[in-house]
């Protein structure tokens, strides 16, 4: 059982990964692929509200989906999308990518293969990895306009059978330390971390929630 004191941190680290970005019109909704369905039907709602004319899915078989599904992240929210009206026609699929830098570099392969000119992104990712999302692609691709979004869900009404809160905090704790970590080493952008949400961090690894850390940090 996790007690009310790990709950008040995580959802401080919560707050802090969410952007709360405004949608706005775009050229593309791009939504990044995971064992997380819930993404793909957030940016078929989005789709349908008219945000964009297009919307491509990325994703192939990520560590943690490769034993869960026999298609890809990418082909199974697309089939998500089209149970939710999306037409096909509207539909792009990149099913290679494995991590959120290939996610980025494949599509950008892809729009140049079917010559298609995107200035501005929706990108739809998983609540507590929206703000990591923008610090990569920022890196890669730092002349986009890009708002980030994701399931309209609290913090406490996030877990559900697949991902449990033990998993949603371990998850957390692994994506601030690389939002540490990566400017240095070139996958992100500088994102500053408050000194009261760092110190939530410290004091979720000393509980035990350091299962997603990186190893060249310990």
């Amino acid at each position: 059982m996790i007690n009310q004191e790990a709950l008040k941190l995580a959802k401080k680290l919560w707050n802090y990964h969410q952007l709360h970005h405004t949608l706005e019109k775009s050229d593309c909704i791009l939504v990044l692929g995971s064992m997380d369905t819930r993404t793909a039907e957030r940016g078929a709602d989005v789709y349908m509200q008219g945000y964009a004319p297009f919307i491509i899915f990325s994703g192939g078989l990520g560590k943690l989906t490769r034993d869960m599904w026999k298609g890809t992240e990418a082909e199974l929210f697309a089939t998500i999308a089209l149970d939710k009206g999306v037409p096909r026609e509207a539909i792009f699929i990149e099913n290679k990518s494995t991590n959120t830098g290939e996610n980025i570099l494949f599509t950008q392969q892809l729009l140049q293969e079917k010559k298609l000119n995107v200035e501005s992104f929706i990108v739809v990712q998983k609540p507590y990895m929206e703000r990591r999302s923008y610090a990569t692609f920022k890196k890669h691709w730092p002349h986009k306009k890009l708002i980030v979004t994701s399931p309209l869900l609290t913090f406490e009404e996030y877990p559900n059978e697949l991902i449990s809160m033990e998993k949603l905090i371990n998850m957390m704790v692994g994506d601030l330390q690389r939002i540490k970590l990566y400017p240095e080493k070139g996958f992100q952008v500088y994102q500053e971390i408050p000194d009261d949400v760092w110190a939530a961090y410290e004091e979720l690894v000393a509980m035990g929630f350091d299962r997603q850390l990186v190893k060249w940090e310990s």
